[in-house]
């Protein structure tokens, strides 16, 4: 994949358009146009249910469509990072999140439509109400699926999407 190449200006049109910075900025020497792509901003969460197991949703669309992720997603504009994953949790796998605290963040890369996108993904543990009911948006998510992550020997089994959640469950069981 290369790193987020242009091939014409998007301001005027040129070819002269520059990628720097392995993929992060782009500049036009003929008409200044100067853009960069910084890093986003991304929670996930950790929800336990009482036999100690994690939610993980089986994501129904690309990037890894059919891989497992932790509820979670993009933070969006004036949102703080517990506030994007209430949300998230809320909108992905219908569920009211409380008690939310921070666990780790580890850098991501996120590719789409064949734009690289880094990221620093944000890991909360959360908990929910007991009998809530899980009510998924089938636009995002295709299943849910509670699955015990207490060993390594087990994280290593789930086919997980990114690699920020691998690290985040094995950041968990650290003693």
């Amino acid at each position: 994949m290369k790193d987020n190449v242009f091939n014409f200006c998007p301001d005027c049109g040129s070819k002269n358009i520059q990628t720097l910075l392995n993929g992060r900025k782009w500049f036009c020497p003929d008409c200044g146009f100067d853009l960069y792509n910084n890093v986003a901003s991304a929670v996930g969460v950790v929800i336990e249910n009482s036999k100690g197991e994690i939610l993980f949703e089986k994501r129904a669309k690309n990037p890894r469509k059919g891989f497992l992720a932790l509820p979670g997603g993009f933070c969006e504009p004036d949102e703080t990072a517990e506030q994007s994953a209430v949300r998230e949790c809320r909108e992905e796998v219908g569920l009211e999140v409380c008690d939310i605290k921070f666990l780790c963040s580890f850098p991501n890369t996120y590719v789409y439509r064949d734009i690289i996108y880094k990221t620093c993904d944000i890991f909360f543990t959360a908990k929910i109400k007991e009998g809530a009911q899980i009510k998924m948006d089938e636009s995002e998510v295709s299943e849910y699926v509670w699955v015990s992550a207490d060993t390594m020997e087990e994280i290593e089994k789930i086919p997980l999407a990114f690699d920020s959640a691998k690290k985040t469950l094995l950041k968990r069981i650290e003693k």
